[in-house]
């Protein structure tokens, strides 16, 4: 089989986004599929129109200065065309059997175009909903005109493309709550390479030391600050987990959108002894700094992105067994058995938080049970193995049903 991915953006860049990619595609090739690999504008602008990164080769599509002039949609509706221009260079030259466009729908749109010319089937996988996602960016608010023109063509993309694939089951209610015939909707969930993981190990004492962190019980959170997150409801249960726990610290490491907002909570309430931010580390240190935590917390907010997408994190923390607790949004009640392997709170309740953080902390007698608890769970229902073995079936009808045409 011969599929021909079109993706918002990949490595070197690195996201959720970038990690989920490289991991689908690395098991499509050992399951001898050749696949090909184009990149959105988004990408930004790249020397090579064609690059080999980790051993994955991917084409570039060139950044159109429209696309950047702030006019929103004149520069998507040419970001769309460059990608349309590529990919009919790419079907002519690669002659794939399958488009297959991962969110956002800007990707979806020339792929359905191209698709029509040249007689091809489209599969378009939904990571999350484009309008969701703005709305956490704050370009746009839900009942808004740019929210509903954006869900509709979300819509009007579904409808149109052979298959739609979804990474959890929140999103996957949704598309068919939309009119989509259920089987034409199948979910690839999330997953890890769990031989990839290993238990963390003990603390570098050094870099405990010059965190300032010597002594501490630490609630960490690793990765992207975005608003989705919730980390600021994580700093407004600080005060009520330290008059339980003294001794608690928290560490951030990473950065984004939120940095400057979080860095300001934290002077606003006096905290600045309690609260560690490393700023974005190399990827190749980010294991010893999950070595330093006792805890790991994803606070996220109760909104539709939360509800419906389940994310990665937990999933590598059960890999990597390691302790955490989480809001009970749904994307996290697809992923955590409460209480087996991991915790859940009330989303959006500072005091619920603070409550399940100050218990775990004080409970380290569970840890064992809830880290060997969440591996046996990755192992056996969350690896990429089985996740993309789901794709077999859908390229297999589509290349078919396109033969027979």
């Amino acid at each position: 089989m011969r599929i021909l991915h079109v993706l918002d953006h990949s490595i070197p860049l690195h996201s959720g986004y970038t990690f989920r990619t490289a991991a689908i595609l690395r098991e499509q090739a050992r399951l001898g599929w050749e696949t090909h690999h184009l990149t959105s504008p988004k990408q930004g602008t790249c020397k090579l129109a064609v690059e080999t990164v980790d051993g994955l080769v991917f084409h570039r599509t060139p950044v159109p200065t429209a696309a950047w002039s702030g006019k929103p949609l004149l520069g998507e509706l040419e970001l769309m065309r460059q990608i349309e221009r590529r990919l009919d260079e790419l079907i002519v030259e690669l002659k794939p059997q399958v488009l297959h466009a991962h969110s956002p729908v800007l990707n979806a749109i020339p792929a359905i175009r191209a698709a029509r010319r040249h007689g091809l089937p489209v599969v378009y996988e939904v990571r999350a909903f484009w309008e969701d996602a703005a709305v956490d960016h704050g370009t746009t608010h839900e009942g808004s005109l740019r929210y509903r023109a954006t869900r509709a063509l979300e819509t009007w993309a579904f409808k149109r493309v052979d298959h739609v694939t979804c990474i959890c089951e929140g999103l996957r209610a949704d598309i068919v709550a939309r009119g989509i015939p259920s089987e034409r909707v199948t979910v690839i969930p999330n997953a890890v390479d769990a031989e990839a993981f290993t238990a963390g190990a003990a603390p570098d004492l050094a870099l405990k030391g010059q965190l300032g962190l010597e002594g501490a019980e630490v609630l960490g959170f690793i990765g992207s600050f975005y608003a989705y997150e919730g980390l600021d409801l994580l700093l407004e249960a600080l005060p009520a987990i330290l008059k339980r726990r003294p001794n608690a610290r928290v560490l951030l490491v990473g950065g984004g959108p939120q940095d400057a907002n979080l860095k300001q909570q934290v002077a606003a309430m006096g905290l600045q002894e309690k609260v560690v931010f490393t700023g974005r580390v190399p990827h190749e240190d980010v294991g010893r700094y999950y070595d330093l935590v006792d805890v790991l917390v994803y606070p996220r907010h109760p909104m539709r992105l939360t509800e419906l997408v389940t994310p990665l994190k937990p999933l590598e923390a059960m890999a990597q067994q390691r302790v955490f607790v989480a809001s009970d949004v749904g994307g996290h009640r697809e992923l955590v058995r409460d209480g087996e392997t991991g915790v859940l709170f009330r989303a959006g309740n500072a005091v619920a938080l603070a409550d399940a953080a100050a218990r775990l902390l004080a409970e380290p007698e569970r840890w064992p049970l809830i880290k060997a608890a969440g591996r046996r769970f990755v192992e056996r229902e969350r690896t990429w193995r089985n996740s993309v073995a789901r794709y077999q079936s859908i390229y297999t009808r589509l290349i078919g049903e396109a033969v027979r045409a």
